[in-house]
């Protein structure tokens, strides 16, 4: 068993038999020990990639996938955590991918791949994986949400591209050619493989964060399936439709279409289109510029004619004769109105309002007739009071519509009516109508 795990991982170890001798010799060594020695060897094996057919997956109560691995002659159980089974697919029947590290499991004594990735091998199953995805998006409403435009002039340019120099020479060329020394900033990252699709998602927040980025375009050559498939993880468009600043799709070429190109702001089939869209013409913009200044100098000298004409035909006399007269006018009327107001005017006015009481005359008198007047007028209301009248025998009758009745003939036989006596009100019922003869 050493002597295997010692091949696959370059590491030597002690045999577990003295070949020198020539004779077994077994060494000696703890269980524990021993799944140590296992453990250890496993580790130095790293990181590896699998092809495989999966076998009777299942899914545990904490969500973890388990399934087997296998081919016509080897298999091996695999273990995929949770967090990563949203990006990987694991139907049985399937030919897979798997990438993930070799652990080894004291207590169960079992050797298990531990996956960090799970993706399908071959067109079909790579459609179907995409299928899934895609839905889900749809669901979410991801890939009929509305468009971003593109800014004219973005201040600052961010793109996520590979180490590949084709891509990024791709993009500084358009830049030299379209406007020279434009502001672009490039995060390099990786691009395919295992953990792609989390670097991808990584350098976008990060561009995206940068002070002046106003668009971020993602950038990657040409490949196969296979090597696209990050920019079809979920979790990547998801970002792509989150981030604060519009995003340009420009992965591989014009036939090869990630998931991400469905949710992007606007789709290139290539790094160099994605340039052209993003980036302004110098050029262009130079003639724009020009031609709106050609505007605005014709509508400016429009309005200097036309200011020229109209002063040409005014009367400046004429002008002024009228602007005298006007101001002639209202000066009148403010001489009149502060006539009104003179301080000599008003003062005349308190004079005669003191002069006129006779202050010669006895204030006692004045105040007895007052009250004179007073009672008089105190008992001459008294007699006009409704009530003294109806103290008399008067009462006031109302028909049944509250109206005071003055004549018989307003009511008839049956009607109700409200008398109301000095004292107290009557409800009462005409039994009998009988009008005076010349009564109106």
């Amino acid at each position: 068993m050493s002597e295997v795990l010692a091949s696959v991982s370059g590491v030597t170890s002690l045999p577990l038999f003295d070949e020198t001798v020539g004779a077994a010799a077994p060494r000696s060594v703890t269980l524990v020990r021993l799944a140590g020695e296992i453990a250890r060897h496993v580790a130095h094996i790293g990181t590896v990639a699998v092809e495989g057919e999966v076998h009777r997956p299942t899914t545990g109560r904490t969500g973890w996938v388990y399934f087997t691995l296998r081919d016509r002659a080897a298999q091996v159980s695999v273990v995929l955590p949770r967090p990563r089974t949203g990006s990987s697919r694991t139907v049985a029947g399937e030919r897979v991918r798997v990438v993930g590290t070799l652990e080894w499991s004291s207590d169960r004594g079992q050797l298990q791949l531990r996956a960090t990735e799970v993706l399908p091998v071959g067109e079909g199953a790579i459609a179907a994986l995409l299928a899934e995805t895609r839905r889900r998006l749809e669901a979410d409403g991801l890939t009929a949400r509305p468009r971003r435009r593109l800014p004219l002039l973005p201040a600052v340019i961010g793109v996520v591209c590979g180490s590949d120099a084709a891509v990024r020479h791709d993009i500084e060329s358009v830049i030299a050619a379209r406007f020279p020394d434009y502001p672009v900033v490039f995060h390099e990252t990786t691009v395919s493989g295992p953990g792609a699709a989390v670097s991808i998602v990584e350098a976008l927040r990060a561009l995206s964060r940068l002070p002046g980025v106003e668009v971020v375009i993602l950038a990657r050559g040409g490949g196969d399936a296979t090597s696209l498939l990050p920019w079809s993880e979920e979790d990547l468009c998801r970002s792509v439709a989150a981030c604060p600043v519009p995003v340009v799709s420009a992965i591989g070429h014009e036939a090869d279409r990630p998931l991400c190109d469905e949710v992007a702001d606007l789709r290139c089939g290539t790094p160099s289109l994605a340039a052209t869209a993003v980036v302004p013409d110098a050029a262009a913009l130079a003639g724009r510029l020009d031609q709106a200044r050609r505007v605005a100098a014709g509508a400016l000298s429009g309005r200097w004619t036309e200011a020229a004409r109209g002063l040409a035909d005014v009367d400046v006399s004429r002008a002024l004769d009228s602007a005298l007269s006007g101001a002639g006018e209202r000066l009148a009327g403010a001489g009149r109105h502060l006539a009104g107001h003179h301080p000599r005017r008003r003062l005349e006015e308190c004079r005669r309002r003191l002069e006129a009481p006779d202050w010669r005359r006895n204030a006692g008198e004045v105040l007895g007739r007052a009250a004179g007047r007073l009672e008089a007028d105190r008992r001459h209301l008294g007699a006009l009071d409704p009530v003294r009248v109806l103290d008399r025998g008067y009462a006031v009758v109302r028909g049944p519509d509250a109206a005071v009745l003055r004549r018989a003939g307003d009511v008839a036989v049956g009607d109700p009516v409200a008398i109301r006596l000095a004292a107290g009100r009557l409800a009462a019922t005409v039994t009998e109508v009988a009008e005076e003869a010349g009564s109106r």
